[in-house]
């Protein structure tokens, strides 16, 4: 056995690797195979500048850099245990760094957009109830999984104008509640005993009565996207992130906006400022005398 299968032999037994990993794994130590002989080597033999051959090669494939980064991940993992084992002084992969990938801004809805989607006619329990499922996702900024999770009467006060969430890591938030979404919420309240099965205790419920799942809350959406004739593919998180952007934009308050969204860090949110900037450059764009295109 070579010493790449005798690490995923290792993997396999030892660690329990999943059949998943396994194939990950092995992919990547082809690649390192493959680099090997290029270099007219083995691939214990490598070193940190064959490596960074193989990583920019790769690079120049166009792979992308989260796969490249696990291949590293993998070569280095490989190397360590080469090293442990005592077939290797030192691991040629030590201090090799991986492109880094690009940050990735999240999709929010223009405020026009958004509009237009939430103000799509509604009409039977099961549109009053997904029409007051969205404006409670853009009024409060509610993940998916928080929104399922609400129970009637649960942590809704229409008093205070306030609705209280459980979120990551089991902590609690108390976010507001907007007069459009407790205008929803009163018509979705009325026709929801249609659909109730008894000892349901779920604000949003099924055509069985029964709690609803993330992914019908998702397929819903769907409809409900291409009936207000969008366009786009708007997925529920993206009205988190349309809450995030606007309450931004109007108020600059990023701290608020944090406390909001429930971020432990405030790098987690100052993501949103990058989006802020974005509405700007459209407006620089279209309104400055130098900026307009001849």
């Amino acid at each position: 056995m070579t010493a790449a299968e005798d690490f995923l032999a290792e993997m396999a037994v030892q660690r329990r690797a999943s059949p998943h990993t396994l194939d990950a794994y092995r992919r990547d130590l082809k690649r390192l195979d493959e680099l090997a002989v290029s270099v007219g080597s083995t691939d214990v033999d490598l070193t940190a500048a064959h490596l960074r051959r193989g990583l920019m090669a790769l690079h120049s494939k166009d792979l992308a850099p989260r796969s490249i980064a696990r291949t590293l991940s993998a070569w280095h993992s490989f190397y360590a245990w080469l090293a442990k084992k005592g077939r290797i002084a030192l691991n040629p992969a030590d201090g090799l760094r991986a492109p880094k990938r690009p940050r990735l801004l999240p999709k929010a809805l223009g405020v026009d957009q958004t509009a237009a989607l939430l103000d799509t006619a509604a009409d039977g329990p099961l549109e009053l109830r997904d029409a007051a499922m969205f404006e409670l996702f853009y009024s409060s900024g509610l993940r998916l999984a928080e929104l399922v999770s609400l129970d009637w009467p649960g942590g809704l006060d229409f008093d205070s104008g306030e609705v209280t969430v459980t979120g990551k890591r089991r902590k609690t938030r108390v976010v507001p509640l907007g007069d459009k979404a407790r205008q929803a919420l009163d018509a979705w309240l009325l026709q929801r005993p249609v659909l109730l099965r008894e000892g349901e205790v779920a604000l949003f419920i099924s055509q069985r009565g029964s709690r609803l799942t993330p992914r019908q809350v998702e397929n819903r959406l769907a409809l409900w996207t291409r009936r207000s004739g969008l366009g786009l593919h708007v997925h529920p998180h993206m009205l988190r992130h349309s809450f995030a952007s606007h309450v931004l934009q109007s108020s600059g308050d990023l701290r608020a906006v944090q406390e909001m969204l429930g971020h432990a860090s405030i790098a987690a949110t100052q993501i949103y400022t990058h989006l802020d900037f974005q509405h700007l450059a459209k407006i620089y764009d279209a309104a400055h005398p130098r900026a307009k295109a001849k």
